[in-house]
Parts: structure tokens; C-alpha cells; sequence
């Protein structure tokens, strides 16, 4: 597995349960990511930073730190977006309290909407658009780990592309296949389709479980990936 130091702006990676929320503070963007429940799961906040519209990539668990998270964001202002990355359980356990106390609309990718525990408002498909605030963020449709997982790409203009891939891509390797109904090739080929000939290297994506990484870090191991299988 690829290692990582924080990043130069002193964002770091490397959360855990219970610790501390990461920030990242991009020019029109805030990032925070916190870890969740004993699988370490990553709820991520994005903050529109000019007008404090907020989105919430995955209500793994814990709703009370997830609101205490969102409540606490400074210059955010509420929750108003919902976003589910995949329909797993473990990526779930929070998403209908979190939706009740929130009113956010709610969106997950059509082939996983019917599964999740709340009926999402968008269903999200291939090459869609999510905008909060000023922000826009692309919708990468990643079929194997499960029907209808969704990756997220906002290409910041003042930098490079930030991606929040839920269980499609970690550091090392794509996600779990491994599962009834899952498929490697599938997964395999949409990862290197859709984000490696698409996103340039200095691209940083941020996974479902874990640490951080960049394509550029990934790339000389896609061949690995493809014969090992996983």
C-alpha cells in the first residue's frame, strides 16, 4: 500500500475514529474529513466557501458527530446536499437520520438508488452535475464494487482535480470485488476509463476507507492491478 506525508498546505490524510477532522481549504473549497465506526469510514464535508452551501459525501455512522461536524463548520450554513457513494451498508448506517434532520436533497447513483435505506431526490448517472453554492462537482459512474457506485470530481481552477471515490479506488488498488454479484474487470475497466485517461496526475482522490493518494502515485501500478486480479 502506498504511504503518504501530509500534503503542503498541511492537510493530512490520516484520520481515525473519534480523532480530529482534517481541513483542507481550498481557494473556494473547504474539505473536512473525519473517520467513523469501527470499518473507519470517511464522511466527507465540502464548504462552498463564498457562500457557505454545503454538501456531505456519505453519512457512514454516527449521526451526532455528523451534525455536530456540519453544525460546527465555520462559514457553512446548514446542510442543503446529500450525496451517497454507493449503496453498502456500512456507508448507510447514518443517512436517514442524517436526511431528517438536515431537509438536504439527496442523490445516489440510479443503479444503487432502489437499495439505499432513503429513496434518493437525484439519481446520479454518467457524466451528471451536482452544484452547491458555486461549486460543481462531476459525476463518475464506476460500475464492479457495486451497480451503481458514483465517484465525485471537482476540478478546482486555481489547482488541480480533488475526487472523492467512495469504495471504487483506494491507495493501491481498486475496491472489493470479491463479493456476489461484483465484478473485477468491470470495476477495472471503468477506474482506468473513466478517471486515469481522464484526470492528470496531480489529481488527489480520497477514498470510502483510509488514506489518500494521487493518480500519479497509482499509475505505474495499473498494470500490477490488472494481472493480480484486485
Amino acid at each position: 500500500m502506498t504511504e503518504h506525508t501530509p500534503a503542503a498546505d498541511g492537510y493530512d490524510p490520516d484520520v481515525e475514529p473519534g480523532g480530529p477532522v482534517a481541513l483542507r481549504e481550498l481557494p473556494d473549497l473547504a474539505i473536512r474529513k473525519m473517520s467513523v465506526s469501527q470499518m473507519h469510514n470517511n464522511v466527507y464535508l465540502l464548504t462552498c466557501r463564498s457562500t457557505g452551501e454545503q454538501l456531505l459525501i456519505d453519512a457512514a455512522d454516527d449521526g451526532a458527530r455528523i451534525r455536530e461536524l456540519v453544525e460546527g463548520a465555520k462559514g457553512g450554513a446548514g446542510l442543503s446536499h446529500l450525496v451517497t457513494t454507493h449503496q453498502h451498508w456500512d456507508h448507510v448506517r447514518a443517512l436517514e437520520e442524517t436526511a431528517q434532520w438536515s431537509g438536504a436533497r439527496t442523490y445516489g447513483g440510479e443503479d444503487d438508488a432502489d437499495a439505499l435505506p432513503v429513496a434518493p431526490d437525484v439519481r446520479l448517472r454518467q457524466g451528471d452535475t451536482v452544484t452547491f453554492g458555486d461549486i460543481t462537482l462531476d459525476v463518475i459512474h464506476l460500475r464492479g464494487h457495486t451497480p451503481g457506485s458514483v465517484a465525485l470530481a471537482y476540478d478546482d481552477p486555481h489547482g488541480h482535480v480533488h475526487l472523492f471515490t467512495g469504495d471504487s479506488l483506494f491507495p493501491g488498488g481498486v475496491g472489493n470485488t470479491t463479493m456476489e454479484g461484483q465484478s473485477f474487470d468491470s470495476l477495472y475497466a471503468d477506474v482506468t476509463e473513466r478517471i486515469f485517461a481522464v484526470y492528470d496526475d496531480d489529481t488527489w482522490f480520497y477514498p470510502g476507507h483510509g488514506s489518500d493518494s494521487t493518480l500519479g502515485a497509482e499509475r505505474p501500478h495499473l498494470e500490477e492491478w490488472r494481472e493480480r486480479g484486485w
